[in-house]
Parts: structure tokens; sequence; C-alpha cells
């Protein structure tokens, strides 16, 4: 379950009553979408309907009954939801905002490169100066996947950007190899493998080309910096690092 402070309360009104539930934000928009795919349980705050969530009353027994025809919380719960209204506060709505602005900039730094800068990644600070700039709102009620289309065409004038994928060869030495290799193939997609007669090992692995910094950051950490990379271009060359 979440806590109180974390839920927002939807709200259905039915035969002249009123029911209200208490869930996690995102999870209320994914059911209302048909989109949810998890534990209800954990996205709720209680396993209840109320008639009134703020004061802890509840609604008549038979009327919820006849409404819904169980009374059985865990499946009122998406039913009140589906089917009624998600009501947050002016206060609510500021901090899902800013939750999302957040996570808007993230999803963006961590895909984006600057094709002006042989495809370097833009650091999150520039990506959040220049949604400023280009006057960028973020919708708190919409999932951040379906905005990040639209901040980029918000950001095209005011910032060289794109989306591109990264593929990088490495090798690690044999004294490195086994916890290494480990962490480094769960990065991304891991394209191959393979281990040389010496012990060490070699794969390569695309992921968003915005985490190039944390994906070296990863291997000198576990290879106290003795690997070896690689970028590997779309024409199978290879170009050292």
């Amino acid at each position: 379950m979440i806590s109180l402070d974390e839920a927002v309360t939807a709200r259905l009104e039915s035969h002249g009553q009123r029911f209200e539930v208490l869930v996690d934000p995102d999870a209320a928009l994914a059911i209302k979408r048909g989109e949810f795919e998890g534990d209800l349980e954990d996205v709720i705050a209680a396993e209840d309907v109320f008639e009134n969530a703020s004061r802890g009353d509840r609604p008549p027994e038979a009327a919820v009954e006849e409404v819904f025809g169980t009374t059985d919380p865990l499946e009122i719960i998406p039913e009140v939801i589906r089917r009624g209204e998600i009501q947050i506060t002016a206060e609510q709505r500021r901090e899902m905002q800013e939750q999302k602005r957040r996570q808007l900039i993230n999803t963006i730094a961590r895909n984006a490169v600057n094709p002006q800068m042989d495809d370097a990644p833009h650091p999150p600070e520039r990506i959040e100066r220049a949604l400023e700039e280009a006057g960028f709102q973020v919708d708190p009620m919409e999932p951040v996947e379906s905005q990040v289309d639209d901040a980029l065409d918000k950001l095209r004038p005011v910032i060289p950007i794109r989306f591109d994928e990264i593929t990088v060869a490495v090798q690690i030495p044999a004294e490195h190899a086994g916890s290494a290799q480990a962490r480094i193939r769960q990065f991304g997609d891991l394209e191959e493998e393979e281990w040389q007669a010496d012990g060490s090992w070699i794969g390569v692995v695309t992921f968003p080309a915005g985490m190039q910094n944390d994906f070296y950051d990863l291997v000198n950490e576990r290879t106290s910096g003795e690997a070896e990379t690689r970028i590997v271009s779309d024409e199978d060359e290879i170009s050292t690092r």
C-alpha cells in the first residue's frame, strides 16, 4: 500500500450516493485507460470504499451492493476509478507536475545526444534550461512517455538534439571479468559476447546514447580503469574511445 500523502481521491456519484477511494495518481490514470498491469493492493492507500474519504465515512452497505453488485473493495475500487473522476488538490497537482518534469528531463537526458558535438550526451541541467526557454509545460495527468515527442519538438529550435542509441564493445581483463561482465551485460542489450583464452571477456552492448558517460563510469569502476572500450558504428567499423 501507499501512504495517504501519496494518494489522490477517485470519486463516483451514483444512485444518490458518493463513493470515494484513495489511490496512487499514476496508477489511477493507468486504470482509467485500461493500461494498469500491477497489483492493486500496491497502489491504494486503503482497502476500503468511503462516502467521504477525508472524514473516513463509509456508505451504507446496501447502497454499495446496489451500485456495484458486491461489497468487495478490491472489485469496487477499480470500478470507482474507471467510472468516476480523479480529484486532486492544487498542491497535489503541483507535486505531480514537478515529479513528472524531473522524470521527463531524466528520460530525455538518458536518450538524447547533441549531433553537433559528436553525439555527446546532453546534461540534465541543459535539458532543464532548454525546456524552460522553450516554455514547455508538463501535463501532470499524462504519462511522461506520451509527452516526450512534444517536448522534443519544443527543444529542437532551442538546442541541437536527437534520440539515438550507441553500441559499444568492451574488453575486460581476466582479473575483473567475473564480476564486471555480469553488471555490464545488464546495462543495455547484449548484442554478442565472447570469453577469450586468457580469461578476458568481450561484450558488445547497445544502450541509449545519452547514457554513455554512465556506461564508461560503470566500466571504469568495475575494472579499475583497465578495460578497453570501442564504439561500434553502423558500418561495423570500430573507433577507439
